[in-house]
């Protein structure tokens, strides 16, 4: 007897349909499963076959052949265990084969038959009803993340007999619920109150977040460069609940998600150490995983003592930053995750941290300048926002006055990015920093000022062509925060100010 099951094979963060066809015939008892699988699927034959005899059912010894196509797909991971016992079962008559036409199945088994948690389960469902299935059946403690996706049946099995309960009808298993929707949280644990001084700083970090610019603060040790950069996440705009999805995607495929919290609730801030490898910054291994960059995807990563970092760690994030993904070439396929990031990075101004102060700096110039030459002139380029971090001076810590809040900051920010969004409406732009050159011939409009100036600079600096459309960009960010139509001379001089990583090369 024929049976088919349908599941699906993770390709990145997106599913790929797999068809899980089952062949019962009299003959020489054997289990042979066929269609290009990798280790742990080809494994998953144990596991049915001895689930299904400890969940009390014996099988009579048959001929039994199991397929995933299509055969050029490589299927990896322990979710096919599930769709593989259904396939088989319904094929030996335990219940009719029409049950499985229209549901998608997917779940590891253990050798005693209950249904174990898989990796990647909203991608998995995702990518179900993409497909156009309307029920799905999944393991239980992943149920309450499979429901997040709306319009969705979500069936969750405890166990193997439940599940062949549920078919034959004696007891049908109810639908998940849908989750209620989230209340999004902001990052309130640390505010810009709190930070003495650094005005420069705190005004760069306000740009770089209302145009979503990469941004590098260059000082001494104690200076608040860390302290900074802690705090950016309380002034970023609240998540939706498209990127809230989008973001938990990625992470439920690296297995990141909390059964209790199958939702991010706010944007991510990952701060990975100096000793990481290229592999787990960008992603990558023989069955590739979303590296740091896409665990930062619509929210913030953070790189501090940035000259500590290998410099070819450093190097491979050029790409990822110009193109927002990362494109992992494998012999199975092309592995896409998305990196639409903020990249901040913090670095001291020699191996000391004191240059140029003189009376603590030990370095000589030859010294320095091998230590800052650590960051590659195309790796400082892409740095839209560059600036120096003055010392705190003892006035500044005994201020009385009050500093500016997030929640300050944040209305601005996001007044700034609704006049962005308003903008590009109907473009695949979102945010200034998105602009090519194309886009800023179109939509940065300069006074005659400015543009004098910016002519005058782009002679006397030097500044390249990227470097150009950055400031160009930069300085766009500043008109939207006053909310002028036209990039004034203020603002290009402001931007000019801000591209303090040229003084490096």
């Amino acid at each position: 007897m024929f049976s088919t099951s349908y599941s699906a094979v993770l390709c990145g963060v997106e599913s790929c349909p797999v068809c899980v066809e089952a062949d019962v015939t009299n003959g020489l008892p054997t289990f042979q499963m066929v269609g290009y699988l990798a280790s742990e699927v080809r494994e998953a034959q144990e596991r049915v076959r001895t689930a299904i005899r400890n969940s009390g059912i014996l099988l009579s010894p048959k001929k039994v052949t199991i397929n995933l196509a299509p055969a050029d797909l490589r299927k990896e991971g322990s979710g096919f265990d599930l769709p593989i016992a259904a396939a088989v079962l319904a094929a030996y008559g335990y219940f009719s084969t029409k049950d499985l036409e229209h549901i998608f199945i997917a779940g590891e088994l253990s050798l005693g038959g209950e249904v174990n948690p898989i990796k990647g389960i909203l991608p998995l469902v995702d990518g179900a009803k993409k497909a156009g299935y309307h029920t799905c059946m999944i393991p239980k403690e992943n149920e309450r993340e499979g429901a997040m996706i709306s319009d969705m049946e979500v069936i969750g099995v405890s166990d193997l007999k439940a599940m062949i309960r549920h078919f034959q009808g004696e007891k049908k298993i109810e639908p998940c619920c849908q989750q209620e929707e989230y209340r999004w949280e902001t990052d309130t644990t640390d505010d810009f109150c709190e930070v003495n001084g650094q005005e420069t700083l705190k005004r760069a970090a306000e740009i770089a977040v209302s145009g979503m610019h990469h941004f590098l603060m260059i000082g001494p040790p104690g200076a608040g460069k860390s302290m900074i950069a802690k705090r950016i996440p309380s002034i970023l705009p609240d998540i939706t609940l498209e990127e809230s999805l989008e973001i938990s995607k990625i992470y439920s495929v690296s297995g990141l998600l909390s059964p209790e919290a199958p939702l991010l609730k706010k944007r991510p801030f990952r701060a990975p150490h100096h000793t990481i490898t290229p592999q787990a910054l960008i992603g990558g291994g023989k069955n590739p995983k979303p590296g740091e960059i896409s665990l930062a995807h619509r929210g913030v990563l953070f790189l501090d003592e940035l000259t500590e970092f290998q410099k070819t760690t450093l190097e491979v994030l050029r790409q990822p930053l110009e193109d927002k993904k990362v494109c992992i070439s494998r012999l199975g396929g092309i592995y896409t995750f998305p990196a639409d990031t903020m990249l901040i990075g913090a670095m001291n101004p020699c191996k000391c941290g004191y240059y140029p102060d003189r009376e603590r700096c030990s370095c000589t110039e030859r010294e320095v300048r091998r230590y800052q030459q650590k960051l590659s002139h195309p790796f400082l380029d892409r740095m839209d926002i560059s600036v120096k971090a003055e010392e705190v001076s003892y006035c500044d810590l005994q201020a009385k006055k009050e500093a500016e809040c997030s929640r300050q900051i944040k209305e601005r920010v996001e007044q700034a990015q609704e006049r962005q969004r308003r903008r590009y409406q109907g473009t695949h732009f979102m945010f200034n920093s998105d602009l090519n050159a194309a886009g800023i011939q179109q939509y940065c409009v300069m006074t005659s000022e400015a543009s004098k100036l910016l002519e005058q600079s782009f002679e006397k600096l030097k500044i390249s062509a990227r470097s150009y459309h950055k400031l160009i960009k930069v300085a766009q960010t500043a008109a939207d925060l006053e909310g002028t139509k036209k990039i004034e001379k203020r603002h290009i001089a402001e931007a000019i100010c801000y591209r303090m990583s040229q003084q490096i090369y």
